[in-house]
């Protein structure tokens, strides 16, 4: 059986549903579930869960059936709005943007790594993060290391809004074209690093621009998810540990 994540739940007939999975050596999967609507089976196929799935395929182009067993839920994060709006936000990026069967092992960590950081305080970082990295595996990469004039590594103060590469200090002082880059907040440069307010809403703004140009025009939905997730997110109570 193999690592997976769900992501989406469709009900189909009367007892089952059809689930996508993030499969982190077979990318993104539907198979159906029989049972899916139970009681047990719907928490076990709660969005973000992790699980161990093993896929049966009877005929070449049919649905595959889904077999599978919980290995860590995520249920108790949509009981808080904040997180219950990133997660749904989370798993629909993947969902809607990644193509089926591509194996995407470095996303899956990613997403999961977040998706189990959701419930300490801070988390809204990671979730800028995730953005950067989504980017990053869908060819859109930001380069964030090092100023695409100078080569400096620091300090590093924005990016533009059309290569997505940063820009030093130095380099920006006094140029015309300095009040177009984007503020690079310096959380989004290290993992794990904290942000205040100011930061969070920099560090989205700058993600946001590149996902709006180059993820939402292929998933139009996202806009409207991230849009409810950011409304919630950046709120003052949202700072506190979400899970109950």
């Amino acid at each position: 059986m193999a690592d997976a994540l769900v992501l989406t739940r469709m009900p189909h007939g009367e007892h089952g549903a059809v689930v996508c999975f993030l499969d982190r050596e077979g990318g993104r999967v539907a198979a159906f579930v029989h049972g899916a609507q139970s009681r047990r089976r719907r928490a076990d196929l709660a969005p973000g869960n992790r699980v161990a799935l093993a896929l049966e395929r009877r005929a070449a182009g049919a649905l595959p059936t889904a077999r599978l067993e919980l290995l860590a839920s995520r249920a108790l994060l949509a009981f808080a709005p904040a997180t219950a709006a990133a997660l749904d936000y989370l798993v629909h990026l993947p969902a809607l943007l990644l193509a089926e069967g591509v194996a995407e092992a470095a996303l899956f960590d990613a997403l999961d790594a977040t998706l189990a950081r959701l419930d300490q305080p801070g988390w809204q970082a990671e979730v800028a993060r995730f953005e950067r990295d989504l980017l990053a595996g869908l060819g859109f990469g930001l380069a964030l290391d090092r100023c695409a004039l100078t080569g400096a590594r620091g300090p590093l103060v924005g990016v533009s809004p059309h290569s997505g590469r940063a820009v030093s200090q130095g380099a920006a002082e006094g140029q015309p074209w300095a009040r177009r880059l984007l503020p690079l907040p310096p959380f989004l440069c290290r993992d794990g690093a904290p942000a205040d307010a100011a930061e969070l809403a920099d560090g989205f703004r700058l993600t946001g621009h590149f996902v709006a140009a180059q993820l939402v025009p292929l998933a139009p939905r996202l806009a409207a998810l991230r849009e409810r997730f950011l409304a919630l997110a950046l709120a003052p109570a949202a700072a506190l540990s979400p899970v109950p």
